[in-house]
């Protein structure tokens, strides 16, 4: 539909350069009475990639019934997606590229970019400048006019704003033909 790789390149660069264990320092995490080695690669980003690739294939699925099953290299998962999801209508696709958006956002926040969630607009009040919050896992507004009946910055998830930017985009490509 949008033909955007950019998740597909910050998916290749986690699997590429943030799988590596890293060293802390001389000590390296070692004591006296380890029996065992640090595992050689950062298990967590790899849980990571795999629960992403497993909601894609799952979502692809369930959008697909009669899809070809993934068989590629790990980065042209995306492109696998959009292939097999092309003959559904508009809003099954838009759906598709919300999670495929969503996980580039996500994807980025793991590499620990978060200027990621500044390029967004607020979803109530439309300002710009977002931040992102780690503890809450959300992006909160920083218009101090832009709260909640309880007086709280609004915050939302990047599934909101990912349906919000591919959104945008859809309608934008709508006018343009």
């Amino acid at each position: 539909m949008l033909g955007d790789d950019t998740t597909a390149q910050r998916l290749r660069l986690l699997q590429a350069e943030f799988t590596q264990h890293q060293r802390r320092g001389p000590g390296d995490g070692r004591t006296a009475t380890r029996t065992e080695s640090p595992a050689p690669l950062n298990l967590g980003v790899v849980d990571y990639i795999t629960s992403a690739t497993t909601e894609v294939v799952e979502h692809t699925r369930s959008m697909a019934p009669d899809a070809q099953p993934f068989a590629g290299p790990l980065p042209s998962l995306y492109a696998w997606s959009r292939q097999q999801t092309a003959n559904l209508d508009a809003e099954r696709q838009a759906a598709s590229e919300a999670l495929i958006y969503r996980q580039g956002l996500e994807h980025a926040l793991a590499m620990g970019d978060t200027n990621v969630v500044c390029e967004h607009p607020c979803p109530a009040c439309g300002c710009w400048g977002l931040l992102w919050r780690p503890a809450i896992e959300r992006a909160a507004c920083v218009q101090r006019y832009c709260v909640d009946n309880d007086g709280l910055s609004h915050t939302w998830p990047l599934k909101t704003l990912a349906q919000q930017h591919i959104a945008k985009k859809t309608a934008v490509n709508a006018r343009a033909t």
